[in-house]
């Protein structure tokens, strides 16, 4: 229950967080391109993660000598989902800034509007008028993304080294691209101490079931609370599989178009308050979490759907160095 508060606490405490004011924001639009700088109080700096342009995080954060933070974004306009307009001569390009303390189905606490206006190329025509124009789903190759953050949620991690008992925060996405917005999903996830899986290699289950976070039931993990659909976060207690030794965290990352949850797509924890399971994404429909405890199988047809359409990707984070601070350190580099 403490954990709980304490996150309430810290949210609601970053709703009512000054935000800088226009004049802290410089966009630069290029060919192609923007670059945009935001000076951020030094209180807002460790939750720099919750700031974005469209669906895209910053690029980089620079802590700066007077503790304040420059959030940099440098983005293609295909990216983060801008909308492109075309007004007589020119080609518009919008899109928002928003500063978000709590999950996208709550409102933004700040919100500027970023626009690039540029002149209309001679000669082009309409896509719509355009025989060789064709409407695409994005069903191409996805590129999908592991990493370990820092504590603050903010940047990777700068260390592989991890105590025992504490907390790591594993980030996993998908790039949207050209594609409608995408519900990513941790469908399964193991430690091993090797960087392939092989029929008989010792490994710690940490998610499976399609999508239940077996870790939140024997230990402390949990999901974060989501800030887009294309990322998830698992904030993981670091466990013992082989102390001092490297540590590979497998996972099968799924990401599909719909955000309808069943027993074979979901992301859920188990809440030690109510003694139960939990689904991340609408805590009201948790009796897909239900299966959690014995086998989580499709219910109807919609379940083929999913298989049928669902991109996955095997993804594999390390090495990791987990230590007992209680034994003599082990320095560690870069993950």
């Amino acid at each position: 229950m403490t954990t709980h508060l304490y996150l309430g606490v810290v949210l609601l405490a970053l709703s009512a967080a000054p935000v800088e004011n226009n004049a802290d924001i410089k966009v630069v639009c290029a060919k192609g391109s923007v670059n945009i700088k935001w000076m951020i109080s030094e209180e807002l700096v460790p939750h720099a993660a919750r700031f974005f342009l469209g669906t895209c995080m910053p690029s980089h954060l620079t802590v700066l000598p007077t503790g304040e933070g420059e959030v940099v974004f440098n983005y293609k306009l295909a990216d983060c989902r801008f909308k492109r307009l075309m007004k007589g001569k020119n080609v518009i390009f919008q899109n928002e800034l928003t500063f978000r303390p709590q999950p996208r189905s709550k409102p933004a606490a700040f919100v500027y509007p970023i626009e690039c206006v540029y002149k209309r190329p001679d000669g082009w025509i309409p896509a719509f008028l355009n025989p060789g124009f064709g409407v695409s789903e994005g069903r191409g190759s996805l590129v999908f993304h592991m990493a370990l953050l820092n504590a603050e949620l903010t940047s990777i991690a700068k260390t592989n080294v991890v105590p025992l008992g504490s907390f790591m925060p594993i980030w996993a996405a998908v790039e949207q691209k050209s594609h409608q917005p995408l519900l990513l999903l941790i469908e399964e996830c193991v430690a091993t101490a090797s960087p392939e899986l092989h029929p008989g290699s010792q490994v710690h289950p940490i998610i499976s079931n399609k999508g239940c976070l077996l870790d939140s039931k024997r230990g402390n993990s949990m999901f974060l609370p989501r800030y887009q659909s294309s990322a998830l976060t698992i904030y993981l207690q670091a466990f013992q599989l082989v102390v001092g030794q490297e540590v590979y965290i497998h996972c099968k990352l799924v990401a599909w178009d719909p955000e309808k949850f069943d027993e074979s797509k979901k992301a859920c924890h188990y809440t030690k308050e109510s003694q139960s399971w939990e689904l991340l994404d609408d805590p009201s429909m948790s009796g897909v979490c239900s299966c959690c405890d014995s086998t989580c199988k499709s219910r109807n047809k919609r379940g083929v759907d999913w298989e049928t359409n669902a991109f996955s990707h095997h993804s594999v984070l390390g090495p990791l160095i987990i230590i007992d601070p209680s034994a003599n350190n082990v320095s560690g580099g870069p993950v």
